[in-house]
């Protein structure tokens, strides 16, 4: 009995519907554009607001405008020093870290998936038919720039160290010495999760595990990269949850910096 041979055809098939699937498959793309959005439009508020990024008394910097590299930074922020000129108000004082990090989350796996299907409907989810008539990949510009994202994750990387020594700092009391308040906490949180985020990435995994031909000659580069894949699994969720561990830290430094509210004090 001879096999029955299909027809070729480079056409799509003839399917009236766009899809059969029969749940809420617009909820999480509808939910995703929301939160983006959101974000979007607090941060680049923020980043270009110049005030209330820095509390005096608790050494409190806020992550979205470190390192402050300015002189318009006050001079007690700018820890590792002005080498930038006055900026104009609608030039984020973090312009050396910030446009760093944001291409890191924009070249990043999972923010490529999700904004792909909130933004561009390419296609919004699994088994829904893409509206586009093409698919070209990543192989042509501006989309051949994701293959950078190995680049922004070292970048990334150092920021972060940038923001732990931040982080550290913020054990300031208020005579100077040792200290420990809500805005510590705050900030220390912020980071950790910042370092989980940056150490799930998949270019992470492969620096730390990538190349290598035989696990058992290099007992501690197996290990790191057996961690680092564990965390890679949770990789979407810490890229979701930093979201608002940055605004979280922002805003409650901007609330003390500005005077609305006070600093809840555990310790000096």
């Amino acid at each position: 009995m001879s096999a029955v041979q299909a027809p070729i055809t480079k056409d799509r098939a003839q399917i009236k519907e766009r899809t059969l699937r029969t749940d809420n498959w617009r909820k999480t793309p509808i939910i995703t554009f929301v939160i983006f959005t959101s974000w979007v439009v607090y941060a680049t508020v923020r980043a270009m607001m110049g005030k209330w990024y820095w509390v005096e008394e608790y050494h409190y910097l806020t992550p979205f405008y470190s390192p402050c590299v300015s002189e318009s930074c006050v001079p007690e922020a700018a820890e590792f020093g002005t080498f930038l000129p006055k900026l104009p108000f609608f030039v984020p004082f973090a312009a050396i870290s910030l446009p760093f990090l944001l291409l890191f989350r924009l070249t990043c796996y999972y923010y490529r998936k999700a904004y792909y299907r909130s933004f561009w409907a390419a296609p919004q989810a699994c088994a829904v038919r893409e509206p586009h008539a093409k698919y070209t990949g990543e192989r042509r510009f501006p989309l051949i720039g994701q293959n950078l994202h190995r680049y922004f994750w070292a970048a990334a990387f150092l920021i972060s160290l940038i923001n732990t020594w931040d982080a550290i700092k913020a054990f300031h009391g208020k005579d100077g010495g040792f200290g420990i308040g809500l805005g510590t906490l705050i900030l220390v949180t912020n980071v950790i999760l910042l370092w989980a985020y940056t150490l799930s990435c998949h270019s992470c995994r492969h620096v730390v595990g990538g190349r290598l031909k035989n696990f058992s000659k290099h007992p501690v580069r197996y290990w790191a990269w057996t961690q680092v894949s564990k965390l890679n699994e949770k990789h979407g969720l810490f890229a979701l949850i930093t979201l608002g561990s940055l605004v979280v830290a922002d805003l409650y430094v901007a609330l003390v910096s500005g005077g609305a509210i006070s600093d809840l004090r555990i310790f000096n």
